[in-house]
């Protein structure tokens, strides 16, 4: 039994190669360029995937051998599932696995923009507070989240831990449902124009699709008050990050993001423009990859193995 991961490095530091050698011939990728995909999967009965793209023509290649592929995730559309199914190749992913830890990072990113953290931190270790001769600096407003609203975009699995969690510091929570079909009790649903305009924190856990791509644009975000709090840790594309761009620059709003419409981003990217640096807060699409949550990721995947196995 031959199996192969393509894009190790993508869990980081991982125990799989401990976990599944005694069930095959394990071999894993730190990572896995277009043009290397095809061969590196020939003889493989079982590949494992991250984000390296399985499309149709690979799979038609390793059509007969092939007969599992593992998503290390939840989303499962770098792979061609059409042709998967017409070629007889088994497609698993690991579902529900992250919702403690994005839930948590977008609390974090909540919290630290509304304290300015990331401002202090620089101001402290810069030497300016060392230099300023007053025991405390409050140039930045800093603000309670109790008593303010917090939009959903996005109410699922996600969306409802972060409500859960944000309730705790006594915001209101509100939430749009980006498919029309949520309709949950707990919470008041609004329109997304209404969200935008009375909510003090709106974060995004929907998934990229239709209904979402390009949601929140140059026509909808300047409906949001001048400094109130976006976090997007669903997916990027459901923000235009150059329309954001600009209207932060002639507006105080801040933003927290974990994901981006390209990842890695682009040297260019407009988030990236120094003017704005003290009103982002950034980080590289790993809010997914708390140590707790990747346990229980690679146990998944471990499960998925060991059931196929037991079924084939």
């Amino acid at each position: 039994m031959q199996i192969v991961f393509l894009d190790g490095l993508s869990l980081g530091k991982n125990n799989l190669k401990e976990l599944l050698s005694p069930l095959g011939a394990y071999t894993e990728y730190e990572n896995t360029k277009p043009h290397e995909t095809l061969q590196r999967c020939k003889g493989a009965e079982i590949v494992l995937s991250n984000k390296v793209v399985l499309d149709r023509n690979i799979l038609k290649e390793l059509q007969g051998t092939l007969k599992l592929i593992c998503i290390t995730a939840t989303g499962t559309n770098n792979v061609d599932l059409e042709a998967a199914r017409e070629f007889n190749i088994e497609v698993k992913n690991v579902a529900g696995y992250s919702t403690k830890s994005v839930a948590q990072h977008a609390l974090m990113m909540a919290l630290n923009l509304s304290a300015k953290v990331s401002y202090y931190d620089d101001f402290c270790k810069s030497g300016e507070y060392a230099k300023s001769g007053l025991f405390t600096n409050l140039s930045e407003p800093l603000e309670l989240m109790e008593g303010k609203r917090w939009g959903i975009i996005g109410l699922g699995s996600i969306g409802k831990e972060v409500a859960k969690l944000a309730s705790a510091f006594g915001v209101e929570i509100v939430y749009y449902s980006t498919s029309g079909k949520n309709d949950n009790k707990d919470y008041k649903s609004i329109s997304l124009e209404e969200l935008l305009k009375t909510s003090r924190i709106v974060s995004i856990h929907a998934p990229l699709n239709e209904n979402t791509k390009n949601l929140l644009n140059a026509s909808n975000l300047p409906l949001m008050q001048e400094g109130s709090i976006l976090i997007n840790v669903g997916r990027g594309g459901i923000v235009n990050e150059e329309d954001l761009s600009s209207l932060m620059l002639k507006h105080k709003i801040y933003a927290g993001f974990d994901v981006f419409s390209k990842e890695p981003m682009e040297a260019n990217h407009p988030f990236l423009n120094p003017k704005l640096s003290q009103q982002f807060l950034l980080t590289p699409h790993n809010a997914w990859g708390y140590e707790n949550s990747k346990e229980i990721l690679i146990n998944g995947v471990v499960k998925n193995v060991k059931d196929f196995l037991r079924l084939s």
